[in-house]
């Protein structure tokens, strides 16, 4: 029995989806806090166990007869390291077997300027301490992050302003990590293993920028900008600060390469490439 965490949400749900295609309903569960938000996949055979984050009581009940727990990373809350200890904890309380972690792909852990992503390389350090088999999924930046990255109006103002430099991203979509995901759980014979999901190329700004003005046929130019000058413009026009100051810290990863890790794994799960950054953004941006 495989029990995906997060299962309502926009990777869980397409994690499931994989599942189903390869094993019966009967050998998948879902993790959630409300049994109403995931009434369609109990009509589709899923068992339906509940629990919360914050509540190690209910993960280890929830985890009781489960031999695979995949972990989907929680939110940016002050308290989301010590969630995914608890669940940690619960799924060694219940003897789960092996715990499976939605992880980031990152260059390098001691020189991030992204706080919130060193959490996940303190996740894995916990679960390795836990002595469960362990399996790290650690997923490149999604190309659909660029929705919220470029702005929903960047076609109409044909700018993309940010504090990335020439840095390049090996971008890959949600829905492709999600699904070699599935496959690898799908599995009975893999445990403590480390996978790097991305793509088979990287990309700047530059060439995002190209490839928009190619979709939309409208111009579209890419001006790097100092971390300060964009927190101002943005939260100028709306955005809050902390939001901002986020986004400004994605994009200085970027310029200093931490998402340029260029991995195999994704196109060998798979069985072939994964969307290009062209497909994603024409699916992302309707084009």
């Amino acid at each position: 029995m495989i029990l995906i965490t997060g299962a309502t949400g926009h990777l869980g749900s397409k994690v499931i989806e994989t599942l189903l295609k390869h094993l019966p309903s009967s050998e998948i569960a879902a993790l959630v806090r409300d049994e109403n938000k995931a009434a369609d996949l109990k009509e589709r055979g899923i068992k339906i166990c509940i629990g919360d984050y914050d509540n190690t009581a209910s993960l280890t009940n929830a985890m009781e007869g489960i031999t695979k727990v995949l972990l989907v990373s929680g939110g940016g809350g002050d308290n989301g390291l010590q969630q995914h200890k608890n669940v940690i904890d619960a799924a060694k309380n219940a003897g789960v077997n092996t715990l499976a972690y939605t992880s980031r792909c990152m260059k390098d852990r001691y020189s991030l300027a992204n706080d919130l992503m060193k959490r996940h390389f303190e996740t894995e350090d916990y679960i390795l301490s836990s002595g469960l088999n362990y399996i790290f999924f650690r997923n490149i930046l999604y190309i659909d992050a660029m929705v919220a990255l470029l702005g929903k109006n960047v076609l109409e103002s044909g700018m993309i302003s940010l504090p990335a430099g020439q840095g390049k991203a090996s971008y890959a979509l949600r829905a492709d990590q999600a699904e070699a995901i599935g496959i690898v759980l799908a599995k009975d014979d893999l445990m403590n293993h480390i996978y790097d999901f991305t793509n088979t190329g990287t990309y700047s700004f530059d060439e995002v920028a190209e490839t928009l003005t190619e979709l939309s046929g409208s111009t579209i130019v890419y001006t790097p900008t100092h971390p300060d000058d964009y927190v101002r413009s943005v939260t100028a026009a709306g955005t809050p600060k902390f939001v901002a100051e986020m986004f400004t810290a994605f994009a200085i990863d970027i310029k200093n390469g931490q998402e340029s890790t260029v991995s195999t794994d994704l196109e060998m799960i798979l069985g072939r490439k994964p969307a290009s950054l062209k497909a994603g953004l024409k699916q992302l941006f309707a084009l």
